[in-house]
């Protein structure tokens, strides 16, 4: 069983920034790609950036130039830095995680941290 766990949400003014992370922890065999989702009320859940093991990284258009997704293997945490936020940001963030035994993989998701963007 994986856990994650995010942390730094917050209300932030627009043209601010928040710096989000999420750390897996349990029994870890191997985690391929990490990345983040959000959701804002009465929209779908939206894949916001994503990062394999290996640093490659992709984004959606419109964050484009203001978010940075990073990881830290050996900590098993995965990082979102939020610049120039806009109150279309406004979202619950959602962490995942592709974990893989070797044998199988399964999609393990954080809680979800609220971001608010509002003067």
């Amino acid at each position: 069983q994986v856990q994650l766990v995010e942390s730094g949400g917050g209300l932030v003014q627009p043209g601010g920034s928040l710096r989000l992370s999420c750390v897996a922890s349990g029994r870890i065999f191997s985690i391929n790609d990490m990345g983040w989702y959000r959701q804002a009320p009465g929209k779908q859940r939206e894949l916001v950036a994503t990062i394999t093991g290996g640093g490659s990284t992709n984004y959606v258009d419109s964050v484009k130039g203001r978010f940075t997704i990073s990881r830290d293997n050996a900590k098993n945490t995965v990082y979102l830095q939020m610049n120039s936020l806009k109150p279309e940001d406004t979202a619950v963030y959602y962490c995942y995680a592709d974990h893989d035994t070797g044998w199988t993989h399964f999609l393990y998701w954080g809680q979800g941290t609220q971001v608010s963007v509002s003067s």
